[in-house]
Parts: structure tokens; C-alpha cells; sequence
């Protein structure tokens, strides 16, 4: 038997993981002059060793927007037949120089940045990428001992390709990567196992002083991993079964974060694993109203689509000289039918008739008057509010420690357990909840986020109070008046 999980059942997550793939690759205005597209490949990084830890080890976390030398994925693997195969799939993209060159009066060409054919269009020089992909098929007995290596690097390369009547060349060129990844498990109770996918970028740069630019060339981009097999399944580590949650603890990823793939199952898990450098949740999905990738999976197509609608004629020159995949975002946003924009307005997911609350006409237990009361927010001030945690007075300036739900909380809490916190604001939601705002302590842009209002979220019973420590007056960090009040109405 199968489980019909080889590589045409990774296309159950393919447009998930294409969208991870070019995620930041080329960003609206899809232009070369644009200042967003000059600081590119933010995701899933792995650099030569030698240039990563040029200033010291490199610290790792989950966040795959921090370049490293080495991605690791740790999960747990139930196995349902003594002969189980697992199926591994590793993809980045590989960095190429598109340099357009000009005919030289010696026969010879010289680069340059642009230069315009006799039909009139533009050409410009510009750093492509080409997807790369490996494909791992693992008897799950030969992981136990010491795991299996596979080198999953790209070569060096080189194209030719003339402009129209020897107006010049396009010449592109790839560096080689070097590159590999172990595949080990390791049994924790009988038929479950915890599995292990590191891959390393193995090679040597050729100037550890280099800037980031230059050893782009020969990194793994926007790398990610799928997991598939035939009789096995994954456990969610985000909400896993009853009695596996110690067990789902123990997995140690770095600068990735596996979530379930695929369609959903009744009892939590999932038959393809996504491990990808950015947060998702589990059995992430492209909206079905989506026409084509925008090379921002975090934005609104309708936003993006209706703004590239709204570019010149120069504007979309450009962005078609810049990249191919610009000219083809152009090409579908401009032969886009109305009916198809119609769907990017907006779409409900779900949606359950609302239960009366028995105490829907009670005055809530603060003696304020609830939100949904014409005027109902008089008097609240989320920077002087405050809520008792465990018996203390909590507000603007606690300091706490967070202590998020272990089922069914945020993936992004999850991570900020045992962290702790200053408390910028008490919100009371629409449904009579209470919510603290919070900055994290040791977050290098905490006076930042608390200035333009970006906390993180918690409910009084995910916090532990702390003393108070001497630091400067909250009120100086959170100088946000009544846009705490906007927030909280939202």
C-alpha cells in the first residue's frame, strides 16, 4: 500500500510553497529602480559558513529572515508499517546575474546596465534567480543510525542569448552552490519517531569579507523543505495530540518552522510536512480568489493588483525590463477580467449564526458598560487600566513573563514562552475580553515598536506577574494616547 505521498503528492502544498519560494523575490513596483528591490532574498538564507560567522556564531532561533549557514527541522513522524518510506524534497532558489552587454567596435561586447533594441524595448541588467529542487527517497530503517547525506547543490553555468538585429547580448551566469542535507530519526515510543532534516550550505566564499551582495552568489534563497512518505504521518507541533505535547517541546528547529500540509485530518495530523522560513500556521492555503502569485504572499491582491493597474506606461516598461516574472504579473493584471477583481474584494471563510449570550444585557464585571453600547468606551483608558493577574494589579509598566497556552495559541506566542515582558496597555475587546499589549524585554526594537504601536497580545491568564524593575516611565516609550483606543475597537 501507498499513501500516494511520492513527489505528485507534494503538490497537495505546492502553491503554498511556491509562494515561499518567491516570496520577496522581486516586490511592487516590480522595478529596478525601486529602493525595495535593491535589498532582496530576506527569507530562508544560507550562506557559506566561513562568511555567516565572520563576527561570531550565528544565534540561533526560528526566524529564517536571519541569514545563517545551516537550516535544521525537527518533527514527529508516526509510522503505520514496518517498511515505511519517507520522502524529502529540498528547494531554494540559486542566485544569476542577467548582465546586458553591448557590442564593442572589436567584435567583442562590453557590459553595461541598459541598453534599448531597434524595436524600441529596454533591457537591463539585473540579479535573477532559478529554482532548484532535490529529491530524497529514504528507507525510514536506514535513518537510524547516523541518518543518510545527500548533496543538493547547483552547479556553475552560463547562457548566451542575443537582442534582436545585434543590437547586443544578454549573458547570464550562475555561481556554483554547494550544498547538503542529512535525514535522520530517531525512536522516542513505538512507532513514533522524531525526525531531523539539516541542510548546510557547504561551500567556501571566496572573500569572507565580502559584502552581502557578492555572497549571494553562492547561497541556497528561500529555502525550504517538504516531508512525505509512504506509512507515516506528521504530528502537529503546534497543537499536538494529547500525550505527544512533551515530545512535540523536544523538536529544535533553527531558522525554519515545519507546520502541517495538505488537507486537514479529524485527529490532527497531517500526511505532508511544509518546514519553510517564514511563520505559517498549520494546512496554510492560497486563497482561491487569488489569480497568480504577486511575489508577496503577506499582501492583499486586490491592493497590489489595483496599485500595478495604476503604473505608467514608462513605469511598466521598466518593470517588464527588469524581470520576466514582472512582465508576467504585468501581462495577467492587465488581461485581469472584471469578474476576477470582483473576487479579490473580499471573501468570509466561515461564518456561524451568533449564539446569544446569557449575560449579553449585564454590565461586564469591571462596572463599565460594553462595547457594543453607543458610547461605551467612555472612561477606559487602556495606558491607566488595569487588570488583576494571580491577585496583582496589572497594567501600563508591569513587567511580566509570558506564559502562552500550550493548545490553540498563536504560533508567534508559542515562540515568546519564558520571555519577559513590559506591559504598554489593557484593551477590552468587543466580546467583553481583556487583552494586554506587550513589549518584549530583551527586543532590540522594543522603544521602536512601542513608539508606532506594534505589540505582541496576551490574555491575563498567559502572563505571570514580575517585581518591578527601575527603567524610564512607560509612558515615555508609549506616547500613543488614543490610538490604543483605535486598536482595541478594531
Amino acid at each position: 500500500m501507498t499513501d500516494g505521498l511520492g513527489p505528485e503528492g507534494f503538490e497537495q502544498v505546492g502553491a503554498v510553497a511556491d509562494a515561499v519560494l518567491y516570496e520577496g523575490y522581486l516586490l511592487y513596483p516590480y522595478r529596478r529602480s525601486s529602493p525595495k528591490n535593491r535589498v532582496r532574498w530576506q527569507f530562508g538564507v544560507l550562506l557559506p559558513r566561513a562568511w555567516a560567522e565572520r563576527d561570531g556564531p550565528v544565534e540561533p532561533g526560528i526566524a529564517g529572515s536571519a541569514d545563517s549557514w545551516y537550516q535544521r527541522t525537527e518533527c514527529l513522524l508516526r509510522v503505520r508499517r514496518a517498511d515505511a518510506v519517507v520522502r524529502v524534497r529540498v528547494r531554494y532558489l540559486q542566485m544569476r546575474d542577467k548582465q546586458v552587454e553591448a557590442p564593442g567596435g572589436d567584435g567583442r561586447h562590453r557590459p553595461v546596465a541598459s541598453l534599448r533594441s531597434a524595436d524600441g524595448a529596454a533591457h537591463l541588467s539585473f540579479e535573477e534567480a532559478v529554482p532548484r529542487e532535490t529529491d530524497l527517497v529514504l528507507p525510514l530503517r536506514d535513518l537510524l543510525h547516523g541518518g543518510r547525506t545527500v548533496e543538493v547543490g547547483a552547479p556553475a553555468g552560463t547562457e548566451y542569448e542575443p537582442l534582436p538585429s545585434d543590437a547586443g547580448r544578454t549573458v547570464r551566469r550562475c555561481r556554483e552552490v554547494r550544498a547538503r542535507t542529512t535525514v535522520a530519526a530517531e525512536p522516542l515510543a513505538p512507532d513514533l519517531y522524531r525526525l531531523r532534516v539539516r541542510t548546510e550550505n557547504t561551500g567556501e566564499p571566496a572573500d569572507p569579507r565580502a559584502p552581502r551582495g557578492e555572497a549571494l552568489r553562492q547561497a541556497l534563497i528561500a529555502t525550504h523543505t517538504l516531508v512525505g512518505g509512504d506509512g507515516v504521518e506528521f504530528v502537529s507541533l503546534i497543537d499536538p495530540p494529547e500525550g505527544l505535547a512533551e515530545h512535540a517541546r523536544g523538536c529544535r528547529n533553527a531558522f525554519t518552522f515545519p507546520v502541517l500540509g495538505g488537507a486537514p485530518r479529524a485527529d490532527g495530523t497531517g500526511a505532508v510536512l511544509l518546514s519553510a522560513p517564514i511563520i505559517l500556521p498549520d494546512f496554510p492555503q492560497v486563497a482561491p480568489e487569488s489569480p497568480g502569485d504577486l511575489h508577496d504572499a503577506a499582501e492583499i491582491d486586490e491592493i497590489l493588483t489595483l496599485r500595478t493597474m495604476l503604473l505608467t506606461d514608462e513605469e511598466k516598461a521598466e518593470a517588464r525590463a527588469t524581470d520576466a516574472r514582472a512582465a508576467q504579473i504585468l501581462d495577467r493584471v492587465e488581461a485581469l477580467p472584471q469578474e476576477v477583481l470582483s473576487r479579490l474584494h473580499g471573501a468570509i471563510r466561515s461564518l456561524a449564526p451568533a449564539q446569544p449570550r446569557a449575560d449579553a444585557a449585564q454590565t461586564p464585571p469591571s462596572g463599565r458598560p460594553a462595547w457594543w453600547q453607543e458610547g461605551g468606551d467612555e472612561g477606559l483608558s487602556p495606558t491607566t487600566d488595569s487588570v488583576l493577574v494571580a491577585g496583582v494589579p496589572v497594567g501600563a509598566g508591569s513587567r511580566v513573563r509570558l506564559c502562552p497556552r500550550g493548545r490553540g495559541a498563536d504560533a508567534q506566542d508559542m515562540f515568546l514562552a519564558g520571555r519577559t515582558a513590559q506591559v504598554a496597555a489593557v484593551l477590552h475587546d468587543v466580546d467583553g475580553s481583556v487583552h494586554l499589549a506587550v513589549t518584549v524585554d530583551d527586543d532590540p526594537a522594543a522603544e521602536l515598536h512601542g513608539w508606532y504601536g506594534r505589540f505582541h497580545y496576551f490574555r491575563p491568564a498567559e502572563l505571570e506577574p514580575l517585581a518591578p524593575a527601575d527603567g524610564p516611565d512607560p509612558a515615555v516609550h508609549h506616547p500613543l494616547g488614543d490610538r490604543f483606543r483605535r486598536k482595541a475597537q478594531t
